[in-house]
């Protein structure tokens, strides 16, 4: 009898001193594991915006006028001036195009005004056809303080038609009665179609991530919007701030992602 219980208590010494060890060998495989992974992947990794700005539409130059300019009649100079925030796109030529693209039926527009409510200056948004035929009109209320403003179309506007070219001005004037011209910026929109694949890209990407597919394909209106609306909705957001700061800079804007971005 003792010869048998004595091989059983040695081979229950080998199972107890073995399952002690689970413990710790396990412990060294996850160590191991977690050593292998990497810190970042691609996946959780935040890209840096990428801005692509497609090729000037055929024919005549667009044209246009980002800046305001000097002063005009009664209108003191101001310093930075009246800005449209808009790709300014230089050909061979030496002319300053003022264009970009929107896929938006009824787009929104952002501009940089040193003028405010206190002067009492008449200010308008002007929308024309490619024929110059008018399709939208709106007085505009300056700030109380100078600063990034929008104009957006209202749904009572019929929608922009895809592939078509309109022209839009902002202007102030620095006396009442509108008798002397207007300081004021001018550009071109264009409403396209994106392909279906990047329809698709937008429609399950979070806000943030439609910033960079807009940007990516040479969208700027989009791309301006989305970053502007999520910074009103989380003013204290730095990567908001970053991504406004990155956008008005790869167009040659960056001194003014520091001004304040007023409602309206």
């Amino acid at each position: 009898m003792k010869m048998i219980l004595q091989p059983m208590k040695l081979l229950l010494a080998v199972v107890v001193g073995y399952l002690s060890l689970l413990p710790s060998t396990t412990s060294v495989i996850a160590q191991s594991a977690s050593q292998s992974k990497p810190l970042t992947t691609t996946s959780s990794r935040k890209q840096p915006l990428r801005l692509v700005l497609p090729p000037l539409p055929p024919g005549q130059p667009p044209g246009g006028r980002r800046y305001g300019g000097a002063s005009r009649g009664q209108c003191p100079v101001a310093k930075p001036g009246l800005t449209a925030l808009v790709p300014l796109i230089e050909q061979p030529t030496s002319v300053m195009n003022v264009w970009g693209q929107t896929t938006a039926e009824r787009p929104t527009f952002w501009f940089y005004t040193p003028y405010v409510k206190d002067s009492a200056y008449p200010a308008d948004f002007v929308l024309l056809d490619a024929e110059s035929n008018p399709v939208y009109r709106q007085e505009i209320t300056l700030p109380s303080q100078p600063g990034v403003i929008n104009v957006s179309l209202p749904a009572t506007v019929s929608p922009l038609i895809t592939g078509k070219q309109y022209r839009w001005f902002l202007n102030v004037y620095c006396e009442r009665q509108k008798q002397q011209s207007p300081v004021y910026v001018e550009g071109v929109i264009q409403r396209v179609n994106l392909n279906q694949g990047i329809v698709q890209q937008l429609q399950q990407a979070q806000p943030r991530q439609q910033v960079a597919i807009y940007a990516s394909n040479g969208i700027w209106y989009e791309a301006l919007t989305t970053v502007a609306q999520l910074r009103q909705k989380n003013p204290q957001d730095l990567t908001l701030e970053q991504e406004w700061q990155d956008l008005l800079s790869m167009i040659g804007l960056g001194d003014f992602a520091a001004k304040p971005l007023i409602s309206r």
